[in-house]
């Protein structure tokens, strides 16, 4: 597919077109003002969808504020995250829906920042480091599933997760025990995630949005607290890592720096995680045959229930990492990710103006029947090395790609793995009699009613 790209020239910051300039695009922007903002909160992968068959690959919408172009299918992905002529801005892509509450965190940095930066925080996720997380990893999950086995039958998957993925981030990422304070940490985040895509932008009193900037102002306050402390007392944990992480020029990184740093890759963390964790159980409740595999899988490593998984092993778990990855694909943690154009340019036949509003879709690629047949499926050997063979390299983008994979991607198929281990051991798994449960796809994919999950000692 060929790609024209109008000049060379980077807009340092992209002036969003006119309406009327994006007109000659096919779509639907839906309502004044809010435009289809609340169709695509409510279903957006039947949004997509129905927007796809309707107008095509290529479609004008109007979303949290502004008209955007949807670019639909892996070609489109590729284009957009593989981006080697540095035509579309992360920075101006995610600045409207997360710069008032994860600025300059990594995804929102463009080009040669971004690599610079990348390079910086990398450090913290190589190997040495990535061992001392495991050990966290492996104590923080034996011990609540300890807990879940102690007390058998009915339990509300998400909050669990959510507290599970809290209680890794704050001994992993924090290297602190949860506490009052690691509490109210949690809640701030958790209204930060929320303002991000609430309707009204602006944090007037008494909105989601302000909510969200008062959570930020308390992430920031704790963060500069601990700066200095961790830069004289050391330790493993990755904002530890971070506080001696040095630039090129062996500068360390400034204080804002790891500040927006630390604010990002939590949020990552806990929530993307917390999301993955319960697509990856909602599929393996629902899948005795699956679930089994993968705990003959686990058996055959010798460990004894409750006994850490090491470093070593993780590579002995191919179909638990196949599993995974399917789970991602059915529920991927970012469903839309958004981009400006720097430039002009044209894809499949359009002309897309500079400062255009571009999105992509990971939840709409993942579920294309061509690509993936039965798509609604769950199929871990989609991902066998023949299956994979002849499928597009960006037809599975649950991470994103290029430049912006994902920096946390080892660490969340690590605790992932981990975390079957240390489940499937000791718990069988199941759903309630003709139970199913509605997801809400959108920012990140949630149940809405917990998810219900029965769990049973196994022995």
């Amino acid at each position: 597919m060929s790609i024209q790209v109008a000049d060379s020239s980077l807009v340092a910051t992209p002036i969003a077109p006119p309406r009327s300039a994006l007109a000659h695009i096919p779509g639907d922007e839906g309502w004044p003002i809010i435009g289809r903002t609340l169709e695509v909160l409510a279903d957006p992968k039947g949004q997509v969808q129905m927007m796809g068959r309707t107008y095509g690959p290529v479609y004008r919408s109007r979303v949290l504020g502004e008209t955007s172009i949807t670019l639909l299918g892996p070609e489109a992905n590729e284009l957009v995250l593989f981006d080697n002529t540095k035509l579309f801005s992360s920075t101006h892509g995610w600045g409207s829906i997360l710069g008032l509450l994860f600025p300059r965190g990594l995804m929102m940095l463009d080009f040669e920042e971004h690599r610079l930066h990348r390079r910086a925080l990398s450090v913290a996720f190589k190997a040495g480091p990535m061992q001392s997380y495991l050990a966290e990893l492996n104590s923080g999950i034996a011990r609540r599933v300890a807990q879940w086995r102690a007390q058998p039958g009915e339990m509300l998957c998400y909050p669990e997760m959510k507290r599970l993925t809290l209680d890794l981030a704050a001994t992993s990422f924090l290297g602190t025990a949860i506490g009052a304070e690691t509490a109210e940490i949690n809640a701030a985040f958790v209204d930060m995630v929320a303002a991000s895509v609430a309707p009204i932008r602006k944090p007037w009193p008494g909105t989601a949005m302000a909510r969200g900037v008062k959570g930020r102002k308390r992430i920031v306050a704790y963060f500069s607290e601990q700066i200095p402390i961790r830069r004289a007392k050391g330790g493993d944990d990755l904002f530890s890592q971070l506080c001696r992480a040095t630039h090129e020029d062996g500068a360390l990184l400034s204080t804002q720096d790891i500040i927006d740093h630390m604010s990002f890759l939590m949020m990552a963390a806990h929530d993307t995680l917390t999301s993955s964790l319960t697509s990856f159980v909602a599929a393996l409740a629902a899948d005795p045959e699956w679930q089994q595999r993968l705990r003959a899988e686990i058996a055959a490593l010798g460990l004894k229930p409750g006994e850490p998984i090491s470093f070593e092993q993780l590579d002995a778990l191919p179909l638990t990492e196949m599993a995974f990855k399917e789970a991602m694909r059915l529920r991927p943690p970012v469903p839309s990710l958004p981009r400006r154009a720097t430039r002009e340019f044209s894809f499949r036949g359009f002309a897309i103006p500079a400062g255009t509003m571009i999105a992509i879709n990971p939840l709409h690629t993942h579920h294309m029947p061509e690509i993936w047949p039965e798509p609604d499926r769950f199929d871990p050997l989609r991902f066998t090395d023949e299956a994979q063979r002849g499928r597009h390299r960006f037809a599975w983008i649950p991470y994103g790609g290029g430049a912006h994979m994902c920096l946390g991607l080892n660490f969340a198929y690590m605790q992932a793995k981990c975390f079957a281990v240390h489940l499937l051991q000791n718990l069988n798994l199941g759903l309630p009699a003709n139970y199913q449960s509605s997801w809400q796809m959108w920012p990140i994919p949630k149940p809405k009613d917990g998810l219900r999950v029965n769990v049973t000692p196994l022995h």
